[in-house]
């Protein structure tokens, strides 16, 4: 695996955003955990609340916002999976 993993969020085919693969497995799955959190919190805010109305072009730009910290998130636990099959092959 390579030290740096280009996050699957970035925008073109020239990556700006890593993640560092050698980083302590505890650091990684913070970083994992504060992207998925983040977003879990704002889905469950909007869950609680009551009708909400909106327009396809908000709607999609929500899913958007939410979408690109998950998908980081799940990055980095791919890192860990990759790094914890390693260590027990």
């Amino acid at each position: 695996m390579n030290e740096y993993m280009a996050l699957t969020s970035n925008a073109d085919d020239l990556p700006s955003l890593y993640v560092n693969t050698t980083q302590p497995l505890h650091s990684l799955l913070s970083t994992a955990r504060y992207r998925i959190g983040a977003v879990t919190q704002i889905l469950e805010n909007l869950a609680m609340r009551g009708d909400i109305t909106t327009d396809s072009v908000i709607l999609s730009d929500f899913a958007m916002l939410c979408c690109i910290p998950l998908r980081d998130g799940c990055d980095v636990l791919d890192v860990v999976a990759r790094r914890m099959d390693a260590e027990h092959s």
